[in-house]
């Protein structure tokens, strides 16, 4: 439709257009139209100084210089109609007059043209209509082809394994992949087969896309990049026909790599979908497995995937000889996030006091693409205060802002909500500082943030992998104390504590069904959940348990909650002037940093152990 619309505008603009052409060509605006009348007068009275006759026109040039032009009737010769009109022959004796031939192309255009015009205008709307309509017809033919995107490598944007910071073994796995495609002769040798795919594990934005163009700019190969939702269509057969299509163009290049982006899309386990076996996008899955390894055999294509779900992944897809690697990417620790940074700012002006460490130290559990949103946000920041270099505090501005979200200052709260606020942050923070498995607190602020009315922000002096009892109960506590602070000093509770509420149930639930560190239960696990594929959620969770220990489960999660409560409550009574101390700095800066919330409590007291 919107291409008929394009064509008849065009056509539209041509027919003016030629218009405009004729109509200027017919334009004389040196030449007066007069009369026959007054052409008599004017011979009468020896104003004319010659008559020129050419077919019914008869231009008429005055003594003065002016021109004019006459029409006469079609067929009657000039001196016919001057002896009509009774002119003197005298009269014309002074006067020049001069009979012209029309000339061939004129005559013959005058008379075609009027035919020939409409013709040529319709042939023009009916060319532009075909055309239309021959590119619907390619496309139509062309549903089934892949669409896959060839990156060319051989620009000053190719990307290697050098622009990718940290993932250390990740690169060392693919580096092997890159000499198998630059020197396959060096492994056929001793025997060794070139890998059928690779699989990249790993969280959302933690580099999977950037480590396989990484991949390819090393080996200097073709890349193709087509993501996993794009082979499946409403059409059946349509996914399958483009992976055919996508191991074609990608054989003719080889060698070669594919890059599937998301793969679980299509890579799901079969025969749990909700269009049994039959459905558009295991037949897809189907191909994609014949093609990496059935009859079809693709030599030097390399077919590399990402996803961050793979135990959704059918097993075939799996097996050796199909993806014969799985490359796992972890979130980055304090020296990969460090590294990331330095490849991110190398564009962006800073300052020289500027410590991407202590950055790096405040952001754990962040990925490459989380840090890489951070001085973005810094950027922004900068630019929006009218500064030209960015410095520590629009960093730490930006932190905040993504783990927690942009800052409220316009919300208006009344005194005693503010009061609130004060005191259940600082029974965090407070809470915190004493215990010895909690993450030391490096800010605690009543602006809001995001959804919170205020937040206390706790960050770990090193990477952790492992969390013992001990940590999990500690959290428990920080978590309760805002509850517990709000009953003591104000006598009830507020809707505030509503997340960390359940927050703390979360943590009890999972260190009795999860992790097994009940002294009570044992350790196992309770409870199987199951995905079953409806709008792409998980909508069954198997109990593999009877309701007694249903009850059991909900005793222990109770007991660990007042475990950690009644410490968090003795760590806040034993020191409630520093509580108080803390909630009204609060309420005077509302912002408190590490060195000065810390400046609060001095002298410190012993460590209180929860254990």
């Amino acid at each position: 439709m919107k291409k008929l619309i394009r064509n008849f505008l065009l056509f539209f603009l041509i027919f003016i257009a030629i218009a405009a052409l004729f109509s200027t060509f017919s334009q004389n605006n040196e030449v007066a139209d007069v009369g026959i009348e007054k052409m008599v007068q004017e011979l009468n009275d020896n104003q004319v100084k010659s008559l020129v006759v050419s077919g019914n026109e008869i231009k008429i040039e005055l003594i003065d210089g002016s021109k004019q032009l006459v029409q006469k009737e079609s067929g009657e010769s000039l001196s016919t109609l001057l002896s009509n009109f009774a002119v003197d022959p005298a009269k014309l004796q002074t006067v020049a007059v001069t009979v012209q031939e029309p000339s061939g192309w004129s005559y013959w255009l005058g008379i075609i043209l009027p035919f020939a015009l409409p013709l040529l205008l319709v042939a023009l709307f009916l060319m532009f209509m075909m055309r239309g309509a021959q590119g619907m017809n390619s496309r139509a033919m062309s549903f089934g082809q892949s669409s896959a995107k060839d990156f060319n490598l051989d620009n000053k944007e190719r990307v290697t394994f050098k622009d990718v910071a940290g993932a250390k073994e990740a690169k060392e796995e693919l580096s092997e992949v890159v000499e198998f495609l630059r020197y396959p002769k060096k492994f056929q040798d001793l025997g060794a087969r070139i890998p059928r795919g690779v699989l990249l594990l790993g969280s959302p934005g933690t580099g999977k896309t950037l480590l396989a163009r990484a991949v390819a700019g090393e080996a200097k190969v073709p890349f193709f990049h087509m993501s996993g939702s794009e082979f499946v269509e409403m059409f059946v057969g349509v996914g399958a026909s483009r992976v055919r299509s996508l191991f074609q163009k990608a054989k003719k290049q080889s060698p070669c790599i594919v890059f599937i982006d998301e793969i679980d899309a299509v890579g799901r386990r079969r025969g749990s979908g909700m269009g049994g076996s039959h459905d558009e996008r295991e037949q897809t899955l189907n191909q994609i497995l014949v093609e990496m390894d059935g009859f079809e055999i693709s030599q030097n294509v390399i077919v590399i995937a990402a996803t961050n779900r793979p135990d959704v992944l059918d097993p075939a897809l799996l097996r050796p000889g199909r993806f014969d690697r799985q490359v796992v990417i972890d979130r980055p620790d304090l020296k990969d996030r460090e590294e990331i940074l330095k490849v991110h700012v190398k564009k962006k002006p800073l300052d020289k006091e500027v410590d991407l460490k202590r950055i790096a130290e405040r952001t754990p559990g962040f990925s490459g693409a989380d840090l890489a949103n951070l001085l973005n946000e810094a950027a922004i920041l900068t630019a929006r205060e009218d500064k030209k270099s960015i410095g520590m505090a629009e960093l730490f501005s930006a932190i905040e802002k993504v783990m927690i979200g942009p800052e409220r200052k316009s919300r208006v709260i009344s005194d005693k909500e503010k009061k609130i606020t004060a005191y259940h942050e600082a029974g965090h923070a407070l809470v915190a500082h004493f215990l010895p498995n909690s993450d030391p607190v490096q800010k605690v602020s009543i602006i809001a943030r995001g959804s919170a009315g205020g937040y206390t922000l706790k960050v770990p002096i090193e990477d952790k992998y492992f969390h013992a009892k001990s940590d999990f109960l500690d959290e428990i506590a920080v978590l309760l104390a805002g509850h517990l602070v709000e009953k003591e000093i104000f006598g009830e509770v507020t809707t505030g504590a509503t997340s960390d509420l359940r927050r703390a149930t979360s943590v009890a639930r999972s260190l009795i069904t999860d992790y097994g560190m009940s002294d009570v239960l044992g350790p196992r696990t309770f409870g199987q959940k199951e995905e079953l594929i409806f709008l792409g959620r998980e909508i069954h969770e198997q109990r593999d348990y009877s309701e007694k220990v249903a009850e059991q489960i909900d005793a222990e999660i109770a007991s660990f909650i007042a475990q950690a409560g009644a410490v968090a409550k003795r760590i806040l009574d034993e020191n409630r002037k520093k509580l108080e101390i803390i909630a009204e700095a609060l309420l005077v800066r509302e912002t408190l940093e590490k060195e000065e919330f810390e400046a609060l409590l001095a002298p410190e007291t012993a460590k209180v152990d929860l254990v």
